[in-house]
């Protein structure tokens, strides 16, 4: 006799929030807005609020402010925001799809592999745009996730969760020694130095319109998929159980998540720990109900992103800390406190 779905939902332990994702949701997206103006404002050249408004509303390009804002500052922090919120959507993706809490596309080789990928634009051909850079970003990420999960599915037992993030770091040291072998030999080493230590500087708008249309498809794709999502994180048996169509979700889903890392990895490098650890605070806010996961985990991937930037802007001005360092500086205590709880969610 099978079990109903309301019935099956209940036994998994479904925490869902409306009113507090809701409130979360307005409350992140007033908190980026303000984490953008803030970051504009601050830096070497002191900006005050009333500036960048103008500024976006009314542009001159006579005054020398509205230049720095407008050629420099807001695409800089706009590209933070929207790289925060790929690696953040791809995190929690991949958290529900594997039921793997230490899941992150920085450690599971998909960074790594958009990387190599990058290593071999610069390497062979040193005129290609930013648009072929990007798709060749997505190949990257697709070789790294299929090594890691084809390695990770060899031995007895199958994918388990500390199974995925050892074969994800061992295949991410191997991807990421092959990148760092190429700028050796094409003497690349400076060019990709920012990729490898990650940062948003020299994001541009010509940049942006390619990046951004790509990553709202691949978050709004999400946000369709989220309740399948839901579903398919109590486990496959039970999703089949409910009538899912479990291998075209994941398909669709894993599609998403390459797109979305290899879009960030193309332009701010590899930065990891955003998708392991913004998933885990959401689901702590709002329950684990996807469809609240996925749009919160958006909005504070990208606040994360902004803050972090403009904390690396201004730690040790003139002079800029790359954002990967500052990222890793919460997130690898964040890692180790999951592992050391064996993985279990914070919820």
């Amino acid at each position: 006799m099978f079990k109903t779905k309301t019935k099956l939902i209940q036994e998994n332990k479904v925490y869902s929030r409306p009113a507090v994702g809701t409130a979360i949701l307005l409350l992140g997206f007033a908190l980026l807005l303000l984490s953008i103006v803030l970051a504009i404002s601050v830096g070497a050249a002191k900006i005050q609020f009333l500036t960048v408004w103008n500024a976006v509303i009314n542009y001159d390009p006579t005054r020398e402010a509205d230049r720095i804002i407008m050629s420099l500052r807001l695409p800089r922090e706009l590209g933070a925001a929207i790289v925060g919120a790929a690696f953040a959507v791809s995190g929690a993706i991949m958290q529900g799809m594997t039921r793997n809490p230490l899941a992150d596309p920085g450690l599971l080789g998909l960074n790594a592999g958009a990387s190599l990928a990058l290593a071999c634009v610069f390497a062979f051909n040193t005129e290609a745009n930013y648009l072929t850079v990007m798709i060749l970003s997505f190949i990257g990420a697709g070789i790294g996730a299929v090594l890691v999960f084809g390695l990770g599915s060899m031995s007895r037992g199958g994918l388990t969760p500390i199974r995925i993030t050892l074969a994800g770091a061992a295949v991410s040291a191997l991807l990421s020694s092959l990148g760092e072998g190429i700028a050796l030999y094409f003497k690349l080493s400076q060019d990709l130095a920012f990729w490898t230590a990650g940062g948003v500087s020299g994001t541009n708008w010509a940049q942006l319109k390619i990046i951004v249309p790509v990553v709202l498809v691949g978050i709004i794709v999400a946000v369709m998929f989220s309740r399948q999502l839901t579903i398919l994180s109590f486990g496959e048996e039970v999703a089949r159980g409910l009538g899912q169509r479990t291998l075209f979700t994941k398909i669709v889903l894993m599609i998403v998540v390459l797109i979305l890392a290899g879009a960030a990895v193309s332009l701010v490098g590899a930065i990891a720990f955003v998708g392991l650890m913004v998933p885990h605070i959401v689901r702590f806010l709002v329950g684990t109900d996807y469809r609240w996961i996925i749009p919160c985990s958006a909005i504070f991937g990208s606040v994360l992103m902004v803050l972090a930037d403009t904390f690396a802007r201004t730690v040790n001005a003139p002079y800029e800390t790359p954002v990967g360092a500052v990222v890793a500086m919460i997130g690898v205590p964040f890692f180790l406190y999951l592992a050391r709880k064996g993985g279990r969610k914070l919820s």
